[in-house]
Order: C-alpha cells, then structure tokens, then sequence
C-alpha cells in the first residue's frame, strides 16, 4: 500500500511522510530538495524522486504513480510575493488535473485515493454552505487579489466535477484546515462536513501535525476513508474546555 505524495518538502507534507512511514506505509516523495526529508533518509520504506512536479511529463508521472493506492498533496505557493503573484498561478489545480491523469492512465485494478489538502475558506458547493454577505465580500476580493486562493478553489472544483463520485480510477477527499499552526504532535482534533465557524471573521486553529495524520488516516483507508471519501471535511484543533 505505497502513498505518493507531492509537496512533500512544505512544512505539512514533511509531516505527513512521517505520519505514513510511522504506519509502516511505503512512500514515494516528489520533491525539490531532498533535504527536506534528510531526518528519513535512511528508512527502506522512502523513496525520494528529485523533480517538481508541474516539469515531470506525463509519462514520468504515471511511472512514479504506478501501483500507489494513494496520491496525497500538500503543494502549495510560496508565501513570497513570487509565490504569490508569479507564476504558475494554476501550480495545485495543474499538479491535480495532471496526477489524476496519471493514476487514469495506469488504468488501476481499483480506484487510487487522491487526498488533497486544501483550506477553509474554499466552500464545498456541493452542499450550498452558507456564507453571509460580508464574507462573501470579503473571499471575492481575496479570489480577486491572490491568486493562490482562486488556485485552491479550482483545484478542488476540479475533483469534485470533473472526477466526481463515480470516477473508475480516482476517489478523493479533500481536507480543508482552518488557521494553521505548528504543534510538536498530534493532539485532538475534530472534523466536519462543513465550517463551523466563519474561516474570515471567527477563524479556528489546525496544527500542521494534525493535518498530516488525518490525511495519513485518509490515504490508507479504513474508517476515515468510508466517511469522507468525495467530501471535503474542515478539521479544526479540539480547544481544552
């Protein structure tokens, strides 16, 4: 049961390998800089393929995505004003579009389970969420003015339309954090069909650590794949009462 996962140099992907190799689960990881990951360099069950992903073509990303029973993603723009404002505008809708493709032309004996991570402010239309006026307001000037958040809502749109709940090759879940920040290990945490709270006005926290256990538990299946598969659940840190 080998995961592929992709951004796996960002600050979540890093955690999320760990999370996988702690389950004993084979990862290959597609990654700019191998030093990222140089603490799990030495475990059998990593295998490290030195390459961005958007200049992998199509041939060598159905190689690298032969026999995975998970594809996960991690990527992410740069928080820089180039990663913000320069190019590629379109680096996770592009990498999903083209990975699905990629599983599609290995033409698997079962679906392969894409994970993306994603983020709260993207709405999952799907379900019609509510959003008042002011935060309507508030995410069309965001989607207007950068880029990376209208890139996040395409890439999700684009599993949820164009692979939808019926596709022969690809089932997915996409998991949408709130307010990120960093935690030494994995505490408890909740997950929900939609926000909760208002991710502009009243934002909630997901540690990273979080994020990558519950798109570990994803990725291999089981229980929390049953539950959330061709959904987009919103994660949030249990506060302490």
């Amino acid at each position: 049961m080998t995961t592929l996962v992709v951004g796996a140099s960002g600050a979540t992907g890093r955690l999320l390998v760990a999370q996988l190799l702690a389950r004993g689960q084979p990862v290959r990881a597609i990654l700019r800089s191998p030093g990222a990951l140089r603490s799990h360099q030495d475990e059998a069950g990593l295998t490290v393929i030195q390459a961005s992903v958007l200049d992998l073509d199509d041939a060598d990303l159905a190689r690298h995505a032969a026999g995975c029973t998970a594809v996960a993603s991690c990527l992410g723009h740069t928080p820089t004003l180039k990663g913000i404002y320069g190019a590629p505008r379109r680096l996770v809708t592009d990498a999903v579009r083209r990975l699905c493709g990629a599983i599609a032309a290995n033409r698997p004996s079962r679906p392969v389970r894409f994970v993306l991570m994603n983020t709260a402010g993207n709405s999952n239309r799907d379900l019609r969420e509510p959003l008042s006026l002011a935060q309507r307001g508030v995410v069309g000037l965001v989607r207007a003015l950068v880029p990376p958040h209208a890139d996040n809502e395409q890439a999700a749109d684009y599993l949820r339309t164009a692979i939808g709940q019926d596709h022969p090759a690809v089932q997915w879940a996409v998991v949408r954090p709130d307010s990120l920040r960093d935690h030494d290990a994995v505490s408890d945490y909740e997950a929900h069909p939609s926000p909760i709270r208002s991710a502009i006005f009243d934002a909630g926290h997901t540690s990273r650590i979080n994020v990558a256990h519950f798109m570990a538990e994803l990725a291999t299946g089981g229980e929390a794949w049953t539950r959330w598969r061709g959904q987009m659940p919103v994660i949030y840190d249990r506060e302490p009462r």
